[in-house]
Protein backbone atom coordinates (compact mmCIF):
# COMPACT_ATOMS: atom_id res chain seq x y z
CA UNK A 1 0.00 0.00 0.00
CA UNK A 2 2.93 2.06 1.29
CA UNK A 3 4.41 1.66 -2.19
CA UNK A 4 1.31 2.57 -4.44
CA UNK A 5 1.31 5.90 -2.15
CA UNK A 6 4.35 6.56 -3.27
CA UNK A 7 4.37 6.16 -7.07
CA UNK A 8 0.90 8.15 -7.14
CA UNK A 9 2.66 11.01 -5.58
CA UNK A 10 5.88 10.52 -7.51
CA UNK A 11 3.28 10.86 -11.02
CA UNK A 12 1.52 13.80 -9.66
CA UNK A 13 4.60 15.47 -8.94
CA UNK A 14 6.40 14.46 -12.49
CA UNK A 15 2.58 15.42 -14.11
CA UNK A 16 2.64 18.97 -11.90
CA UNK A 17 6.22 19.41 -13.73
CA UNK A 18 5.15 18.64 -17.02
CA UNK A 19 2.56 20.69 -16.21
CA UNK A 20 4.58 23.92 -15.24
CA UNK A 21 6.83 23.63 -18.20
CA UNK A 22 4.15 23.51 -20.67
CA UNK A 23 2.70 26.58 -18.93
CA UNK A 24 6.15 28.30 -19.28
CA UNK A 25 6.75 27.66 -22.87
CA UNK A 26 3.13 29.35 -23.94
CA UNK A 27 3.81 31.81 -21.44
CA UNK A 28 3.87 35.63 -23.65
CA UNK A 29 6.70 36.25 -20.81
CA UNK A 30 8.83 33.48 -22.29
CA UNK A 31 8.15 34.40 -25.88
CA UNK A 32 9.45 37.92 -25.20
CA UNK A 33 12.50 36.52 -23.77
CA UNK A 34 13.20 34.05 -26.80
CA UNK A 35 12.35 36.48 -29.12
CA UNK A 36 14.24 39.77 -27.94
CA UNK A 37 11.48 42.21 -27.90
CA UNK A 38 8.31 43.42 -25.74
CA UNK A 39 5.81 44.94 -28.54
CA UNK A 40 3.90 47.25 -27.15
CA UNK A 41 -0.05 48.58 -28.04
CA UNK A 42 -0.64 51.66 -27.53
CA UNK A 43 -3.13 54.49 -29.16
CA UNK A 44 -0.68 57.75 -29.31
CA UNK A 45 -3.21 60.18 -29.48
CA UNK A 46 -3.98 60.87 -25.93
CA UNK A 47 -2.07 63.05 -24.02
CA UNK A 48 0.13 62.90 -21.75
CA UNK A 49 -0.05 59.60 -21.57
CA UNK A 50 0.86 58.64 -25.37
CA UNK A 51 0.85 61.14 -28.23
CA UNK A 52 3.42 62.36 -31.47
CA UNK A 53 5.77 64.94 -31.13
CA UNK A 54 6.62 67.04 -33.77
CA UNK A 55 8.52 64.54 -35.27
CA UNK A 56 6.19 61.45 -35.44
CA UNK A 57 8.18 60.29 -32.92
CA UNK A 58 5.83 58.30 -29.99
CA UNK A 59 6.43 60.06 -26.65
CA UNK A 60 4.03 59.97 -23.09
CA UNK A 61 4.19 58.29 -19.42
CA UNK A 62 3.34 55.27 -20.85
CA UNK A 63 6.22 55.38 -23.66
CA UNK A 64 8.31 56.03 -20.59
CA UNK A 65 6.80 52.66 -18.85
CA UNK A 66 7.58 50.81 -21.76
CA UNK A 67 11.05 51.38 -22.31
CA UNK A 68 11.59 50.52 -18.54
CA UNK A 69 9.76 47.54 -18.39
CA UNK A 70 11.52 46.45 -21.84
CA UNK A 71 15.00 47.57 -20.17
CA UNK A 72 13.86 45.19 -17.27
CA UNK A 73 13.17 42.38 -19.05
CA UNK A 74 16.89 43.00 -21.39
CA UNK A 75 14.88 42.91 -24.34
CA UNK A 76 14.06 45.44 -27.18
CA UNK A 77 10.89 47.59 -27.13
CA UNK A 78 8.61 47.55 -30.18
CA UNK A 79 6.02 49.76 -29.91
CA UNK A 80 2.82 49.17 -32.37
CA UNK A 81 0.72 51.98 -32.39
CA UNK A 82 -3.02 51.19 -32.95
CA UNK A 83 -6.42 52.48 -33.18
CA UNK A 84 -8.03 52.12 -29.67
CA UNK A 85 -11.60 50.56 -30.60
CA UNK A 86 -9.26 47.52 -32.20
CA UNK A 87 -6.94 47.20 -29.50
CA UNK A 88 -8.07 44.35 -27.28
CA UNK A 89 -8.89 42.59 -30.84
CA UNK A 90 -5.60 42.95 -31.75
CA UNK A 91 -3.98 41.75 -28.52
CA UNK A 92 -6.53 38.76 -28.26
CA UNK A 93 -5.10 37.46 -32.18
CA UNK A 94 -1.20 38.00 -31.36
CA UNK A 95 -0.43 41.03 -32.93
CA UNK A 96 1.22 42.44 -29.82
CA UNK A 97 2.35 41.13 -26.06
CA UNK A 98 0.61 43.92 -24.21
CA UNK A 99 -1.60 46.94 -24.58
CA UNK A 100 -0.03 49.99 -22.79
CA UNK A 101 -2.57 52.77 -23.60
CA UNK A 102 -3.74 53.84 -20.43
CA UNK A 103 -7.17 52.02 -20.25
CA UNK A 104 -9.39 52.01 -17.62
CA UNK A 105 -9.78 48.44 -15.85
CA UNK A 106 -13.33 47.47 -16.14
CA UNK A 107 -15.52 44.74 -15.86
CA UNK A 108 -16.89 44.44 -19.03
CA UNK A 109 -13.28 44.74 -20.67
CA UNK A 110 -12.22 41.98 -17.50
CA UNK A 111 -14.47 39.51 -19.49
CA UNK A 112 -12.03 39.23 -22.50
CA UNK A 113 -8.93 40.43 -21.16
CA UNK A 114 -6.99 40.46 -18.01
CA UNK A 115 -5.14 43.02 -16.32
CA UNK A 116 -1.69 43.65 -14.07
CA UNK A 117 -2.32 46.07 -10.66
CA UNK A 118 -3.29 49.57 -11.52
CA UNK A 119 -0.38 51.46 -12.09
CA UNK A 120 -2.39 54.98 -11.62
CA UNK A 121 -6.32 55.66 -10.94
CA UNK A 122 -7.83 58.95 -12.94
CA UNK A 123 -11.45 59.69 -13.11
CA UNK A 124 -13.90 61.47 -15.07
CA UNK A 125 -13.62 65.31 -15.15
CA UNK A 126 -15.50 68.20 -17.04
CA UNK A 127 -13.92 71.23 -19.42
CA UNK A 128 -17.13 73.95 -19.61
CA UNK A 129 -17.43 76.84 -21.22
CA UNK A 130 -16.67 79.54 -19.38
CA UNK A 131 -20.03 81.72 -19.97
CA UNK A 132 -21.77 79.21 -18.07
CA UNK A 133 -20.15 79.38 -15.16
CA UNK A 134 -22.58 81.81 -13.49
CA UNK A 135 -25.41 78.89 -14.03
CA UNK A 136 -23.69 75.75 -13.53
CA UNK A 137 -22.57 75.04 -9.80
CA UNK A 138 -22.01 71.55 -10.01
CA UNK A 139 -22.06 68.67 -12.73
CA UNK A 140 -25.46 67.64 -12.05
CA UNK A 141 -26.63 71.10 -13.76
CA UNK A 142 -25.74 70.11 -16.96
CA UNK A 143 -27.97 67.32 -17.36
CA UNK A 144 -30.71 69.08 -18.99
CA UNK A 145 -32.19 69.06 -22.57
CA UNK A 146 -30.62 72.31 -23.38
CA UNK A 147 -27.08 71.34 -22.98
CA UNK A 148 -24.48 69.67 -25.15
CA UNK A 149 -22.37 67.96 -24.12
CA UNK A 150 -19.13 66.24 -26.43
CA UNK A 151 -16.41 63.02 -25.71
CA UNK A 152 -14.52 60.96 -27.48
CA UNK A 153 -16.50 57.88 -28.81
CA UNK A 154 -15.64 54.24 -26.90
CA UNK A 155 -13.84 55.58 -24.06
CA UNK A 156 -14.66 56.25 -20.19
CA UNK A 157 -15.71 59.73 -20.89
CA UNK A 158 -18.40 58.54 -23.42
CA UNK A 159 -19.43 55.92 -20.36
CA UNK A 160 -19.63 58.19 -17.94
CA UNK A 161 -21.68 60.85 -20.14
CA UNK A 162 -24.42 58.07 -20.63
CA UNK A 163 -24.50 56.96 -16.94
CA UNK A 164 -24.90 59.91 -15.81
CA UNK A 165 -26.45 63.05 -18.02
CA UNK A 166 -29.53 61.11 -20.08
CA UNK A 167 -31.10 64.20 -20.26
CA UNK A 168 -28.24 66.50 -22.48
CA UNK A 169 -27.66 65.93 -25.57
CA UNK A 170 -24.42 63.70 -26.53
CA UNK A 171 -21.53 63.95 -29.23
CA UNK A 172 -19.04 61.87 -29.84
CA UNK A 173 -15.92 62.28 -31.93
CA UNK A 174 -12.71 60.17 -32.94
CA UNK A 175 -10.27 61.98 -30.78
CA UNK A 176 -9.82 64.10 -27.75
CA UNK A 177 -9.08 67.19 -29.97
CA UNK A 178 -12.44 66.79 -32.19
CA UNK A 179 -14.37 66.53 -28.86
CA UNK A 180 -12.71 69.91 -27.19
CA UNK A 181 -13.05 71.79 -30.29
CA UNK A 182 -16.78 71.77 -30.43
CA UNK A 183 -16.48 73.34 -26.78
CA UNK A 184 -14.02 76.12 -27.50
CA UNK A 185 -16.02 76.52 -31.01
CA UNK A 186 -19.44 76.79 -28.68
CA UNK A 187 -20.84 73.99 -30.50
CA UNK A 188 -20.85 72.19 -27.50
CA UNK A 189 -21.45 73.33 -23.66
CA UNK A 190 -19.02 70.60 -21.85
CA UNK A 191 -16.37 68.17 -22.34
CA UNK A 192 -15.97 65.01 -20.45
CA UNK A 193 -12.64 63.34 -20.27
CA UNK A 194 -9.96 61.90 -18.10
CA UNK A 195 -8.99 64.55 -15.56
CA UNK A 196 -4.99 64.57 -16.36
CA UNK A 197 -5.40 65.07 -19.97
CA UNK A 198 -8.23 67.93 -18.84
CA UNK A 199 -5.73 69.40 -16.13
CA UNK A 200 -3.10 69.42 -18.83
CA UNK A 201 -5.55 71.37 -20.99
CA UNK A 202 -6.88 73.93 -18.73
CA UNK A 203 -3.02 74.75 -18.11
CA UNK A 204 -2.75 75.50 -22.03
CA UNK A 205 -6.01 76.09 -24.58
CA UNK A 206 -8.28 75.93 -22.03
CA UNK A 207 -6.88 79.07 -19.74
CA UNK A 208 -9.27 81.65 -19.83
CA UNK A 209 -12.24 80.08 -21.99
CA UNK A 210 -13.14 77.15 -19.96
CA UNK A 211 -14.04 76.04 -16.47
CA UNK A 212 -12.59 72.90 -15.34
CA UNK A 213 -15.34 70.92 -12.94
CA UNK A 214 -12.45 69.05 -11.43
CA UNK A 215 -14.56 66.78 -8.75
CA UNK A 216 -14.37 63.21 -10.38
CA UNK A 217 -17.20 61.44 -11.54
CA UNK A 218 -15.81 58.43 -11.54
CA UNK A 219 -12.75 56.08 -9.49
CA UNK A 220 -10.81 54.78 -12.76
CA UNK A 221 -8.19 52.82 -12.34
CA UNK A 222 -5.65 52.08 -15.71
CA UNK A 223 -3.74 49.33 -16.41
CA UNK A 224 -2.04 47.39 -18.54
CA UNK A 225 -3.99 44.12 -20.53
CA UNK A 226 -2.65 40.98 -20.99
CA UNK A 227 -4.53 37.80 -22.76
CA UNK A 228 -6.11 35.50 -20.31
CA UNK A 229 -4.16 32.36 -19.31
CA UNK A 230 -1.02 33.59 -18.44
CA UNK A 231 -0.19 33.53 -14.70
CA UNK A 232 3.91 33.56 -15.55
CA UNK A 233 3.38 37.33 -17.47
CA UNK A 234 0.32 38.77 -14.99
CA UNK A 235 2.64 37.94 -12.13
CA UNK A 236 6.17 39.39 -13.47
CA UNK A 237 4.40 42.32 -14.43
CA UNK A 238 2.78 42.65 -10.90
CA UNK A 239 6.34 42.36 -9.45
CA UNK A 240 7.26 44.61 -11.67
CA UNK A 241 4.93 47.57 -10.77
CA UNK A 242 5.55 47.16 -7.62
CA UNK A 243 9.06 47.31 -7.92
CA UNK A 244 8.93 50.32 -9.76
CA UNK A 245 6.47 51.97 -7.09
CA UNK A 246 8.95 50.99 -4.48
CA UNK A 247 11.45 52.90 -6.42
CA UNK A 248 9.50 55.95 -6.69
CA UNK A 249 9.55 55.68 -10.59
CA UNK A 250 5.65 55.88 -10.58
CA UNK A 251 3.08 56.72 -8.37
CA UNK A 252 1.67 60.20 -7.25
CA UNK A 253 4.85 61.81 -6.42
CA UNK A 254 7.27 59.80 -8.67
CA UNK A 255 9.02 61.05 -11.66
CA UNK A 256 7.03 59.92 -14.50
CA UNK A 257 4.44 61.57 -12.92
CA UNK A 258 5.96 64.94 -12.26
CA UNK A 259 7.59 64.96 -15.90
CA UNK A 260 3.94 64.27 -17.58
CA UNK A 261 1.20 65.37 -15.47
CA UNK A 262 2.63 67.96 -13.77
CA UNK A 263 5.07 69.53 -15.76
CA UNK A 264 4.25 70.91 -18.96
CA UNK A 265 7.08 71.93 -20.82
CA UNK A 266 6.78 68.86 -22.93
CA UNK A 267 3.66 70.40 -24.81
CA UNK A 268 6.32 72.17 -26.73
CA UNK A 269 7.51 69.16 -28.68
CA UNK A 270 4.01 68.49 -29.78
CA UNK A 271 2.70 71.98 -30.25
Amino acid sequence: MKKILLLLLIAIAVNLSAADIDLWKNSTLNKIIQRGELRVALDPGYMPFEMKDKRGKIIGYDVDMAKKMAKAMGVKLKIVPTSFDGIIAGLLTNKYDIIMSAMTITQKRNLKINFADPYIVVGQTILMRKELASTIKSSKDLDNKKYTISTRLGVSGEIAAKKFFKKAKLLTFETEADSISEVLAGRADAFIYDQPYNVLFMSDKGKGKLVHLDKPLTYEPLGWGIRKGDPDFLNWLNNFLRQMKEDKVIGFSDNLYEKWLVDTKWLKRVQ
